[in-house]
């Protein structure tokens, strides 16, 4: 692709030359397995095992941003800068400027590129990828005490989690399978694995459900282990992403997931409920209750359609007192009640923000 120069006003005029920052890897099929061919690298790649390859292609793409890692105000939107022939609609470029994975539809070809949060939203096959996933781990603090569960850390792990998955996963992979991988990502160890306890899977109601672990296998996310009862033990096959991240933190998010307060919605509601409470949580603050109708649906697995009925049903259950959609904007807005914000961090006067 062609560079063009990008006059936005991050740049600094004349200070700085504009980076190109998109790196694209291909699979291609040859005898002994897939090779990962990447036109920034000389050197081929060995033969890679199926079932490993897309866990290679994203962690050769980490590695290309880490090595030309640029400072924030240096970044620009490189949709842009290819004239946002990226995707169709076109609100114009907004927000940050993000690390934004795309593959086409066939899975072979993968595009990691600096792109500002309206033109990666409006990007077919298009996830956020997570700081945490491609910094690298910060140094273990000792002496401190740890601070309680539902804070910025652990809503932004879990939000950072579901772009992933939404990723990672197909498009129809169900609410209950979406819900136990999350959980598998999030206590996996540095290699992987994952063991998840019969009574965790029963208090998410997920016990005895091996279809969801079929699922998860049949979309090449993991792969089951001979667990020993009542334990259910898992490899994930994306593992080389997730080994970035400290698995105390990531547990404390997983911990933080089975009730997200201050959006804890009541036992027995249906898991695309509970997903949808759950990727709201991880979006609310003392002064943010909103996301992109756009985001939420996608993070959820769900359409646009569905998820407003979803969100009626979650105002029926007493979680939310009512939700608002600016066709405008295409955000979505929603309101939790006062109970809800009792011993949980607020809105600069003491109460939910109004929005």
């Amino acid at each position: 692709m062609d560079r063009q120069e990008d006059d936005g006003p991050m740049r600094l005029a004349g200070a700085h030359p504009a980076v190109r920052r998109i790196w694209t890897v291909e699979l291609r099929s040859r005898a002994g397995g897939p090779r990962l061919v990447c036109p920034h690298c000389t050197v081929g790649s060995p033969p890679l095992q199926a079932a490993s390859a897309r866990s290679a292609v994203l962690a050769h793409l980490a590695r290309h941003a880490r090595a030309d890692a640029l400072p924030a105000y240096l970044r620009t939107c490189q949709c842009r800068a290819q004239g946002c022939s990226w995707h169709l609609r076109h609100r114009g470029c907004a927000g940050p400027v993000l690390l934004a994975l795309t593959r086409d539809r066939s899975g072979r070809a993968w595009r990691l590129s600096d792109t500002c949060a309206a033109c990666a939203a409006a990007t077919s096959h298009t996830a956020v990828v997570p700081a945490t996933l491609i910094a690298p781990r910060p140094p273990r603090c000792t002496g401190r005490r740890p601070k309680p569960l539902g804070g910025p850390a652990e809503r932004t792990r879990v939000r950072e989690m579901l772009t992933y998955l939404s990723a990672a996963l197909p498009q129809f992979t169900s609410p209950a399978a979406r819900l136990l991988a999350l959980q598998c990502a999030l206590r996996a160890d540095n290699g992987g694995y994952v063991r998840l306890s019969g009574g965790l899977l029963r208090g998410m109601r997920l016990h005895g459900r091996t279809e969801l672990w079929e699922e998860l296998e049949h979309a090449e996310w993991l792969r089951r282990a001979t667990g020993r009862h009542p334990y259910m033990e898992a490899r994930l096959l994306d593992a080389a992403l997730l080994s970035q991240q400290g698995s105390r933190a990531r547990a404390r998010a997983a911990q933080w997931a089975m009730r997200p307060a201050p959006l804890a919605v009541p036992a027995g509601l249906p898991p695309a409920v509970q997903l949808t409470a759950l990727t709201l949580a991880s979006h609310t603050s003392g002064e943010t209750c909103s996301t992109d109708l756009d985001v939420l649906a996608r993070l959820c697995g769900h359409s646009p359609q569905q998820t407003a009925e979803l969100l009626d049903r979650l105002v029926a259950s007493h979680a939310l007192t009512a939700w608002r959609h600016n066709r405008e904007t295409d955000e979505v807005f929603w309101w939790l009640p006062p109970r809800a914000w009792a011993g949980h961090q607020q809105g600069p006067s003491g109460r939910p923000p109004t929005l």
